[in-house]
């Protein structure tokens, strides 16, 4: 599993990118329903090409599955991010996961978290379809629902502000 640290570089206010590299579809071409008919909020999905998931923005680590399947970010302006890796991951049990980040730290956009052993998920089975959910809707968010996405380069949602957090 290698996972490289991008350089650092402007990236828009209001604006969330990729979490890894690959191919971005709608929700609604995820084959779970939970994800697709958005029961667990609306976003986005990435087929990942590689197997590094990264902050897709400035925030805090604010929930990290036990088994490494899941975290949720907090930006600063108070927008939440559940990114979602695979599909029935949660029965590996952590296994061909390996996290570089811990509950409560701050990172930075395009900061490793979490690295996959792609070839492990598949031989079990696994569907690695990356989601990037937004379960608090707090902002309206617009989505950019197809094509090939760089993780941390790619903007895949933006979203207004409409007041000052403070």
């Amino acid at each position: 599993m290698f996972c490289f640290q991008r350089k650092k570089e402007y990236f828009p206010n209001h604006s969330i990118a990729a979490v890894t590299t690959g191919q971005l579809i709608p929700l609604s071409e995820v084959k779970d329903q939970v994800f697709s008919q958005r029961m667990m909020g609306d976003g986005i999905a990435i087929i990942p090409d590689g197997d590094c998931i990264v902050a897709p923005c400035d925030g805090v680590i604010k929930m990290m599955y036990p088994t490494l399947h899941a975290f949720g970010i907090e930006n600063n302006d108070g927008l939440e991010i559940l990114v979602h890796i695979g599909i029935d991951t949660i029965n590996l049990k952590g296994q061909g996961f390996k996290k570089y980040v811990k509950e409560g730290q701050r990172v930075s956009l395009g900061d490793k978290v979490i690295s996959v052993n792609n070839y492990q998920l598949k031989n079990n089975g696994i569907d690695l379809t990356t989601m990037m959910l937004f379960p608090n809707n707090k902002f309206p968010l617009k989505f950019v629902c197809k094509g090939k996405v760089k993780k941390a380069k790619t903007i895949v949602a933006t979203y207004e502000v409409k007041e000052k957090r403070g």
